[in-house]
């Protein structure tokens, strides 16, 4: 698929997918003509990328992130440095933080609406019983 076909799958404005293969966190074969060649498999590593940067990631972080997945799924155990790990230590304290604070706003805002008698207009999560919430 064509980079505008990428776009519209995902969300991701064509700008920042070139962005993204700018940052080596998205691949692109190309085209005898020189036009970008996407699979379905980059629908779902856009989606990933756009996701840790917009958790706050940069986007060398999310690059590391993205390996570290990557070899998660290998059988070897990861080949990682003392600095790189202090790094990632760094970082998972700072998504724990961010976690911490989500959830408190998450928590207030929801009870907020609960209290104010729309607590049906709180999503359910995936799989919840439709009626747990009472308004």
């Amino acid at each position: 698929m064509k980079i505008g076909d990428l776009s519209e799958r995902t969300g991701i404005p064509t700008r920042m997918l070139r962005y993204y293969e700018q940052q080596g966190l998205l691949e692109a074969s190309r085209t005898p003509n020189g036009y970008r060649s996407y699979d379905d498999s980059d629908v779902e590593r856009a989606t990933r990328v756009r996701g840790l940067i917009q958790a706050g990631l940069s986007t060398r972080m999310a690059r590391v992130v993205l390996d570290i997945e990557r070899q998660s799924e290998l059988a070897t155990p990861p080949d990682c440095s003392r600095a790189l790990a202090e790094q990632l230590a760094e970082e998972l304290e700072a998504l724990e933080a961010r976690l911490s604070c989500l959830t408190k706003s998450r928590d207030a805002v929801a009870l907020y609406l609960e209290r104010s008698r729309n607590g049906d207009l709180i999503p359910q999560p995936a799989g919840a019983d439709a009626g747990r919430r009472a308004s």
